[in-house]
């Protein structure tokens, strides 16, 4: 299990798209909001990470994200929300 570090770009709620910066300044673009399950519900937690990416983008706050790898998937597991400096 890997866990990474990701700034958030953007994210938007209605298509669950959301775009991250790598470290090489390259940008990843191939994770969902974490509601954006493939099988089952989302969980509480996955429900709060969502509104917690959206509201710092939509506030204008830097939104460090916290990627979770295992098993050949990936997935949002976290935020922290700053304010920009």
């Amino acid at each position: 299990v890997k866990k990474t570090e990701y700034q958030v770009l953007t994210a938007d709620g209605e298509s669950g798209e959301v775009s991250l910066l790598m470290e090489t300044g390259d940008t990843k673009d191939d994770l969902n909001l974490p509601i954006m399950v493939k099988i089952g519900e989302p969980t509480e937690e996955d429900k709060k990470v969502t509104e917690e990416m959206l509201k710092a983008i939509e506030d204008g706050k830097d939104c460090v994200c916290i990627v979770q790898a295992a098993c050949g998937e990936e997935k949002i597991i976290g935020t922290k929300v700053t304010d920009p400096k």
